[in-house]
């Protein structure tokens, strides 16, 4: 798997707790899961953690852009470098932000 990378991603988190006069639960921002395997993932690697309740996000904060980054990077793209052109703007696939997270990185 040297040349093949998988990734699997929630577009969000779920809150944990049940949404007012409902049993399902809401959207929530504050927390979401990825796992990323091959293609330069360092293996059995986990980043970041939330809360006791899964609520919120408290250590090894992780955006959508740092995700793309990061993939980008794996696919030997630096993302920095990478922009096209729209209405007359350069623009980045990671807008201004991203960070690749290289505490995953083998």
């Amino acid at each position: 798997m040297n040349d093949t990378l998988v990734v699997w991603s929630t577009e969000f988190g779920r809150t944990p707790f049940a949404q007012d006069k409902s049993d399902g639960r809401d959207h929530n921002g504050g927390t979401f899961v990825s796992w990323l395997a091959g293609a330069g993932v360092k293996t059995g690697t986990a980043h970041g953690h939330s809360d006791d309740l899964g609520y919120q996000a408290v250590e090894g904060k992780t955006f959508c852009y740092d995700l793309h980054a990061t993939i980008l990077h794996l696919l030997g793209i630096d993302h920095t470098r990478l922009t096209f052109r729209h209405a007359g703007n350069d623009r980045r696939l990671t807008d201004v932000h991203g960070e690749v997270v290289t505490d995953i990185l083998a």
